[in-house]
């Protein structure tokens, strides 16, 4: 019998450690690797246009299932094409392994046609990067990486040219041991007793809520009920916490609405669930905080912390409810709950008057459409930029859909290549691109990758021809919008010409019709939406503060303006609050 070769050794343990599929473009440095796959039953080879759109379509996957996934790039400019998709991922906690072909072994360090360094380029947006010098290094270099990437949820990168790849694999006594889900950490018993206390002593306490919540929405519910705590959430949060949830006061940040933030500084003790919120000036100076996380990486990196928490927040939330008093006074609660549904009757009209007869079509009308007419288990991939905010407002969590975006690298052209990998991971589910056409055709040479594997994901795209949250961010900061802007194009006759079903809508009373027809159709499908480029979500009014910048208070109001579904959410909420 023949032995292995190293390449066939590497997909043999990738097969073994759940991976499903490779994304990538072929190249002589990855010949071996592609051959084995090509042999493989276990693993589908994913030819894509752009290195960057396989990583993207690999994280995205990754999000998805929670299972490790797998990318490649050849040597060089293969290498570079990846980086970007690859940090995106990482910074999403996406466990992804990513091999970078390399030249030949012999020539490293030549200067050699293509040469980069791959184990050093990678390591800025990985928890792992190696180089395999050696087929002996085979498969424990290989099983490093995938325990780097399961383990600490992120990218393991490894490098192997060509050569070594085509090499005799060593005989192996023992097949090697991978470990391919994670464990839940509980605090210990002097954590949860001082969190205990800490909320006992408090008279008002505020949750806020972000990713690392995760599979522990009832736990969340559970602990706001028998504390009365109003519970925020960041925009990686909004998925998981946002639903069936009476306690809702919005969100925080650069795109947040209602009360969030007034709950966040008013409160005694604010609680920082599972989230790794980035924006400081957004969180409060005088206000006891506690931060839960498993990542303890995360635990006092953006405040300053009265407690750190080093724990799942299901695991924690389990614990600690138990352990403390139940909260009668709901004053505090019925306030935020209060302040909340009067943030969002306040802005809820202010780009949703008149509608159906504007034109260019009001983008919010279309994200409030979309949200109705989309499946309850639909999988959302999100552009960067103004298509953010629309999800942010307009989409609605019911704990069935999911929403997936380059929240937190703030990639532009992420959502069509993310929604290539959603659509693999489950070709019967309903997956939809909200994309902005700044975006879209930017990494545009992959709707092809749609077509070629016939993957039914449907683009919703708002083309406004303006890269309109640049526009909204040069304006805030004083300057005048320049290079922004785009030539119309027809993107609907782009993707007729390519084989796929296209609709173009100038018209907002043709909106849910042309959804309809294009969620229907049985194929990839591209929706062209002439949207309104002035639409920035921006409030009726604009104070003097708000143009001097995203300052604290009042860059959360600079991109309100309709919210959808989530004014009756509010409404149904102040029916929980006793009246006299």
């Amino acid at each position: 019998m023949a032995r292995q070769s190293v390449a066939e050794q590497f997909v043999d343990v990738l097969s073994r450690a759940g991976v499903k599929r490779f994304y990538g473009v072929v190249g002589d440095s990855l010949n071996p690797v592609t051959d084995a796959v090509r042999r493989s039953a276990a693993i589908e080879w994913v030819q894509v246009r752009h290195e960057e759109a396989g990583a993207f379509a690999a994280g995205a996957e990754a999000q998805l299932t929670g299972r490790l996934c797998a990318c490649a790039g050849s040597c060089g400019p293969g290498h570079l094409h990846l980086i970007n998709g690859l940090y995106d991922a990482h910074r999403s906690m996406a466990p992804v392994l990513a091999l970078a072909a390399h030249i030949p072994s012999a020539e490293i360090g030549t200067s050699y046609f293509q040469e980069t360094h791959p184990d050093r380029l990678f390591a800025e947006c990985s928890h792992y990067s190696e180089l395999i010098s050696h087929p002996e290094q085979m498969p424990r270099i290989l099983q490093t990486a995938i325990q780097h990437a399961i383990g600490r949820s992120g990218v393991a990168v490894v490098s192997m040219s060509g050569d070594i790849a085509g090499q005799d694999a060593p005989e192996r006594s023992t097949e090697p041991a991978i470990v391919t889900r994670r464990p839940s950490i509980c605090p210990g018993r002097e954590e949860i007793a001082e969190l205990a206390r800490l909320v006992d002593e408090a008279q008002a306490v505020t949750l806020f809520c972000g990713s690392g919540c995760a599979r522990a929405h009832d736990e969340v519910m559970a602990f706001a009920e028998r504390v009365k705590a109003p519970v925020g959430h960041a925009l990686r949060g909004k998925e998981w916490i946002q639903y069936d949830n009476p306690f809702d006061v919005g969100m925080s940040g650069l795109l947040g609405y209602g009360a969030a933030y007034e709950a966040m500084h008013e409160a005694d003790l604010l609680i920082l669930l599972g989230t790794d919120f980035p924006y400081t000036a957004f969180l409060p100076e005088h206000v006891r905080i506690v931060q839960v996380d498993i990542r303890p990486e995360h635990l006092g990196r953006r405040s300053r912390l009265d407690l750190a928490v080093w724990g799942d927040v299901g695991e924690t939330l389990r614990a600690l409810t138990p352990q403390v008093r139940e909260k009668n006074d709901r004053r505090f609660l019925d306030r935020m709950l209060k302040k909340h549904a009067e943030a969002l009757e306040g802005v809820v009209t202010a780009y949703t008057r008149d509608v159906e007869r504007h034109r260019p079509i009001h983008p919010e009308y279309v994200a409030a459409i979309l949200d109705e007419e989309a499946a309850d288990d639909a999988v959302f991939t999100v552009d960067t930029g103004m298509c953010t905010v629309w999800a942010a407002r307009y989409l609605s969590p019911n704990g069935r859909r999911r929403l997936i975006g380059s929240f937190s690298h703030g990639s532009m052209a992420n959502a069509m290549p993310q929604a290539i990998g959603a659509q693999l991971a489950d070709r019967g589910r309903q997956v939809i691109s909200l994309s902005g056409d700044g975006g879209f055709s930017m990494l545009m040479g992959d709707f092809l990758t749609l077509i070629h594997h016939d993957l039914p994901v449907k683009v919703v795209l708002f083309d406004n021809s303006a890269l309109g949250m640049v526009d909204l961010e040069m304006m805030v900061a004083g300057y005048p919008p320049y290079g922004t802007t785009y030539p119309h194009t027809d993107y609907a006759a782009i993707a007729r010409a390519a084989g796929a079903h296209g609709v173009r809508v100038d018209d907002p009373e043709d909106v849910r019709d042309a959804l309809r027809e294009t969620l229907a159709h049985d194929g990839p499908a591209l929706l062209d939406l002439v949207t309104d480029p002035n639409a920035m979500a921006m409030p009726p009014r604009i104070t003097g503060r708000q143009l001097a910048g995203f300052a604290t208070t009042t860059s959360k109001l600079v991109l309100t303006g309709g919210v959808g579904r989530m004014i009756d959410l509010a409404r149904s909420n102040l029916r929980n609050i006793p009246r006299p």
